[in-house]
């Protein structure tokens, strides 16, 4: 099955600083892979240097079989920030409508796709409020539905559940494994260790170095504990205790 990201030895340097080391990520359609750590691991250094918007140091970033970056693969991935990039004076509709018309979504497929992505993070009463007016947790529902509205192969969400209530949040994980089943691959960040478990795959990043990767089964299996939040306490002692031996 041909991947939809292969990143290779992914190297990204600030300074002296080196935030991401050698790290490799592969995710395939039909997968959801969380990457999870705390702030500060490379994350969302990761994410960027994925679609092109870091130079990197080190190794090679594809997405659709294209190295990045790439303007026509862009038009293909939906991408939530992890901070709201979101024109504060216009209301949500006008936002929608100018990122939809940005990523090329065709004019009949304005509307539906609009109606879809605001009904899935509850905003459709809302739409015609000036963004400026809107909670920090309305303005992540908005940025979500932006990513969703071109209908993209590719969903790379950056933290995309803070500030969301909990029953809504169920509600876009059950989309978000929807999407999946249609074949769609996403890519996501948490640091919600329930919402880790329901990842196909996982990248535990520490420190920009891939600390273990793997089903949420396999990674409890290996490290003999019975939560993600545990296997990564025990890849971190594990990490310290060789970098102590050195």
């Amino acid at each position: 099955m041909t991947l939809t990201v292969n990143a290779e030895k992914i190297t990204k340097r600030f300074g002296s600083k080196t935030v991401l080391d050698q790290v490799d990520l592969q995710l395939s359609p039909g997968e959801i892979l969380g990457l999870i750590g705390p702030s500060g691991a490379g994350k969302t250094t990761l994410v960027k240097a994925i679609l092109g918007m870091e130079k990197l140091d080190g190794g090679t970033a594809q997405v659709f079989e294209q190295t990045m970056p790439n303007r026509p693969v862009m038009a293909e991935i939906g991408y939530m920030a992890q901070s709201d990039a979101l024109y504060q004076d216009l209301t949500a509709k006008e936002n929608l409508l100018f990122f939809a018309r940005l990523m090329g979504v065709p004019h009949d497929q304005l509307a539906p796709n609009m109606a879809y992505a605001t009904e899935l993070v509850n905003l459709t009463a809302d739409l015609n409020k000036k963004v400026v007016a809107y909670s920090g947790g309305m303005k992540r529902r908005l940025s979500l539905a932006i990513a969703l509205i071109q209908d993209p192969g590719l969903l790379i969400l950056d933290e995309p559940t803070v500030g969301i209530d909990p029953e809504l949040r169920q509600q876009i994980w059950a989309e978000l494994k929807r999407l999946k089943d249609q074949g769609k691959a996403i890519l996501i960040t948490t640091h919600v260790m329930d919402e880790a478990e329901r990842c196909d795959q996982l990248m535990l990043i520490r420190e920009g170095i891939d600390l273990a990767h793997g089903t949420p089964q396999e990674l409890k299996d290996r490290y003999g504990v019975a939560t993600i939040e545990q296997v990564f306490l025990k890849a971190g002692r594990l990490q310290d205790e060789n970098q102590s031996n050195r």
